[in-house]
């Protein structure tokens, strides 16, 4: 090989070599830093930018991607100790022509903490309502969107502000009363009669109890590396305390079955989607919201747990997006006649 042409490898080599030690270090330092810069750049890469808006002195943070237009704006709501991001995965194949939001619930990340605030799932649903009252989202009827405790917020708020909604998509919502108990809810009901809750699955304190909560949460079983493991559990270790205030009060007697009380009282077109295999949430809730909502859609996802967002975003994007074009064809087609 040609002398210059080695020291050009040499020389690249060695140009190289330090980001790459620098991400390697990252990796193995500060797994959580890099958690947030992936974050970053895939909001970045989507298109959805962060703002800020308040109500008197309380904060919201959400992200957005494109305006409001002829087609109906779409509101998400994430799960109980998730954030706005959550729903990346699924943006990511969503026509660029809808306007998306997705906001950080009550507590959550960039939306204010305050020891006063209503946890309670009626205290949230106001809390979203006073964002949408922020950017002016029911200036004309929103499709909301949301999964497990988003979920069970969605369903309320559907029931309480029906004119503000053309539609309303639940996904594995929490708040529903079962017959039986799975696993999951006797394992926890075992905890909160023992008063152990240091030891709520879904709020890990070590690389082993998030690996434990993926497990729980996802059919799909994904190898994640032990530094990402940590990464995790570092990013949530502050917020820990909050998480359990949070899940003690929407599995109060006051919130636990909200949606259930409510569900008869949703009149807009319902789409519920619902992992077969969840081992969180009942599939079987799915039935009874069914036999409860007048116009309801229901589609069960084989091979898919409670993280249906994360587990399936291509079908659940695909199943929102022909949901919300059969609801607005038909509203065409009334309007016609």
């Amino acid at each position: 090989m040609d002398l210059d042409v080695v020291n050009m490898f040499v020389i690249a080599g060695g140009t190289l070599a330090i980001p790459i030690l620098a991400f390697v270090a990252s990796f193995l330092l500060w797994p959580s830093a890099l958690i947030r810069i992936y974050y970053w750049y895939w909001r970045r890469t989507l298109g959805m930018q962060v703002r800020y808006v308040h109500h008197e002195d309380y904060q919201f943070c959400y992200s957005f991607r494109g305006r409001p237009g002829p087609k109906p704006s779409i509101l998400m709501l994430h799960g109980f100790s998730a954030h706005k991001d959550m729903w990346l995965s699924v943006v990511k194949f969503l026509p660029k022509n809808l306007h998306l939001v997705c906001v950080d619930m009550p507590g959550h990340e960039g939306t204010t903490r305050s020891s006063l605030d209503d946890l309670s799932i009626d205290g949230q649903v106001k809390r979203v309502h006073q964002f949408v009252e922020c950017l002016k989202l029911n200036k004309k009827p929103f499709h909301l969107i949301g999964t497990s405790m988003g979920g069970h917020v969605a369903g309320v708020y559907a029931a309480y502000y029906p004119s503000d909604i053309c539609s309303l998509c639940l996904v594995c919502p929490a708040g529903l009363q079962y017959s039986t108990d799975n696993q999951f809810v006797q394992r926890l009901k075992e905890l909160q009669d023992s008063a152990a809750i240091q030891k709520i699955p879904l709020i890990p304190s070590t690389p082993e109890e998030m690996s434990e909560m993926l497990q729980l949460c996802s059919y799909v079983r994904f190898k994640v590396p032990q530094q990402i493991l940590q990464g995790l559990v570092d990013v949530r270790i502050p917020h820990n305390s909050f998480y359990r205030k949070l899940f003690l009060e929407i599995v109060s007697e006051k919130s636990r079955y909200s949606l259930h009380q409510n569900m008869d009282k949703i009149k807009v077109p319902t789409q519920i989607i619902w992992g077969k295999q969840d081992q969180v949430l009942d599939v079987s809730g799915a039935d009874i919201l069914a036999k409860s909502i007048a116009n309801c859609q229901v589609e069960l996802l084989e091979n898919c747990g409670h993280s249906v967002v994360m587990e399936r975003p291509r079908k659940t994007a695909k199943l929102i997006v022909d949901f919300l074009a059969s609801v607005h064809s038909t509203d065409n087609n009334k309007k016609l006649n």
